[in-house]
């Protein structure tokens, strides 16, 4: 159901809108926790560490397939908001055609660089060969990654976060069922946890764009609607690719620590699987609470009503620090027993690096989780600069530090260190770019 984010109390609007978006992403996570809890639970301590090295290197193709998310969705949000329904197609069309492309150039480069890009990243010869088949099947399912993203987009720029809630909860469940059913009573191991992941996204993919299609049909527009418009694809870039950049930079950073993490041997690269994929729940799930603060402001931006971004942050920032308080509890006190969910028996060293990781993080959630709502806003209102600026600090700094930090006595710790710092560092420039470019600038964005 289409819903207008530019009409009542802003913070009850925007609570409603993003709390299913945080249940959509919890259930998203679910795939690769999935796969995850599966490969070290049924498989192997070696069997998680290839899935999560893979994943790392999975993580620079979704950077694309979200960046095409985002950007259909605020320019969608924008002319929802504005009334242009004629528009509001074209976008869609132009959105799903650009995607097809590109996801057909990413496609070839996994088959042929993957395993390049594996040895690049100095992937450990024990865990090499399942590492390269769960990326290989991976990448054959681009597709479904890609128009399931953009899917999302468009439910979420129509006001309509419940729908993809109900697809993920179905298909994500139905994930976990499947990697069982694979791993355990057909003893494909690796190869299993990629099949019922590829299985799972297809089916939630046909399904999320047939009603996106049916969707779009019950908007009235007068004469023929145009499927491409070469000017309506410079507004989605103008979006798109620096939440691309974003994103796919973040990812080959992530993957370059990893190569440092590779360099500290399996159990290592165990404990921080297990750990990191604890993080990358949270951690995404704001990023997606984010984008819905990017829907809000982009719909009463396209209907002129500036002050209701502002009243957008402060419920934004009240909404993610409530979630960080029992978040960050369950990851300080019960840890151990998270880790437990994903490695049977785990070593000493692999239960201590996944601890650690998450002792040495979580404090910080309260931290990153402001700075990405205050990116929603930028994005949202088309500061793409200031955006960018923000994310690449933090980038830059975490892999600088893991690289110098990993190199002192403190070893692998070090490397867990640079995520507060640039954290830190990269909220303080977010929220003082919205407070000059849009709280204290209200005509920026008018």
């Amino acid at each position: 159901m289409n819903k207008d984010l530019t009409t009542g109390k802003p913070s009850t609007v925007l609570w409603k809108f993003c709390l299913p978006m945080f249940g959509s992403i919890i259930f998203q996570q679910l795939y690769n926790l999935a796969d995850s809890w599966v490969a070290g639970k049924f498989i192997g301590q070696n069997a998680l560490a290839a899935v999560g090295n893979g994943y790392e290197i999975i993580l620079i193709f979704l950077a694309f397939a979200f960046g095409c998310n985002i950007g259909c969705s605020v320019i969608v949000s924008q002319l929802f908001g504005a009334r242009e329904y004629g528009k509001l197609k074209t976008a869609v069309y132009t959105a799903l055609l650009a995607s097809g492309a590109l996801c057909l150039i990413l496609m070839l480069t996994g088959i042929l660089g993957c395993d390049g890009m594996l040895r690049l990243i100095n992937t450990p010869k024990e865990v090499f060969a399942d590492s390269a088949l769960y990326l290989d099947i991976y990448v054959w399912g681009l597709p479904f990654v890609f128009f399931y993203n953009i899917a999302t987009g468009i439910f979420s720029a129509l006001g309509d976060s419940k729908t993809p809630f109900i697809f993920l909860a179905v298909s994500s469940l139905s994930n976990i069922a499947v990697d069982i059913l694979f791993v355990t009573a057909f003893n494909m191991g690796v190869a299993g946890v990629a099949w019922a992941t590829f299985l799972c996204q297809g089916v939630s993919c046909v399904l999320a764009l047939l009603v996106v299609l049916l969707r779009l049909k019950k908007i009235h527009t007068e004469g023929k609607t145009p499927v491409f418009s070469w000017k309506l694809l410079g507004r989605l870039a103008v979006i798109a690719v620096p939440s691309i950049m974003q994103q796919s930079f973040i990812s080959v950073g992530n993957t370059m620590i990893q190569s440092v993490i590779n360099g500290f041997g399996t159990e290592v690269m165990a404990g921080y699987s297990a750990g990191v994929k604890l993080n990358n729940l949270v951690v995404t799930s704001f990023t997606t609470l984010g984008n819905g603060i990017s829907n809000f402001s982009a719909q009463n931006l396209g209907a002129g009503k500036p002050e209701r971004i502002r009243a957008g942050f402060k419920a934004g920032l009240k909404l993610v620090w409530a979630l960080c308080v029992p978040l960050v509890a369950v990851y300080c006190l019960c840890g151990k027993a998270l880790m437990g969910f994903f490695i049977e028996n785990p070593t000493q060293t692999a239960l201590r690096t996944g601890l650690e990781f998450l002792w040495i993080l979580s404090p910080f959630y309260f931290v990153v989780s402001a700075k990405l709502v205050a990116d929603g806003i930028l994005r949202g209102t088309g500061r793409m600069k200031q955006f960018v600026i923000a994310t690449f600090t933090d980038l830059v700094l975490r892999v600088v530090l893991a690289f110098t930090l990993s190199g002192t006595t403190l070893g692998s710790t070090g490397i867990w260190c640079a995520w507060p710092i640039g954290w830190t560092v990269a909220t303080t420039l977010s929220i003082a770019f919205y407070c000059k470019r849009i709280c204290g600038k209200e005509r920026a964005i008018q």
